[in-house]
């Protein structure tokens, strides 16, 4: 099984939340928050302000810590021949943007990040990622753990 940890901005305001369009070498996108993974010896806690920056071009600080989510994804839904069942744990962050521009990721796979109104997202193809942090800012549970989000459909891994 290969492993991957990950921190996540969970950025919202007036209603609205920042979304990036994650697209792949394939030509296919879905919706996420900014963020991805953690560097070998680097702090979740840095990792989610290091990611804001590459992938939005934005300045952030982090407010909170809003909890984490692991899943494993079986080998058959990678979409990757011949991969192997994955492990990701996602560490989200209530993240506020303090400065910068949207732009998109110089060399990377984020085309494009947006100031959404939460009530759109249920339309748009996202990560199962952005479920999972939505429910955790709005609920904020101590336990920082919410019920996994089944995918299909419009979400996706």
């Amino acid at each position: 099984m290969s492993f991957r940890l990950a921190a996540y901005a969970v950025c919202i305001e007036d209603g609205r939340v920042l979304l990036a369009r994650h697209v792949t070498p394939e030509g296919g996108s879905n919706w996420t928050f900014p963020g991805g993974r953690v560097e070998h010896g680097e702090d979740p806690f840095d990792a989610v302000i290091r990611e804001v920056a590459e992938e939005t071009g934005c300045k952030a600080v982090v407010e909170r810590l809003l909890g984490v989510d692991s899943r494993v994804i079986p080998a058959a839904e990678r979409n990757v021949p011949g991969d192997r069942e994955h492990q990701n744990v996602g560490i989200f962050y209530q993240v506020r943007i303090t400065g910068g521009q949207l732009r998109p990721e110089p060399n990377g796979e984020t085309a494009e990040s947006v100031w959404t109104p939460i009530p759109d997202v249920v339309e748009l193809r996202r990560s199962s990622l952005v479920d999972i942090g939505l429910a955790l800012a709005q609920t904020l549970p101590a336990t920082g753990h919410v019920p996994p989000v089944p995918v299909g459909g419009l979400i996706q891994h």
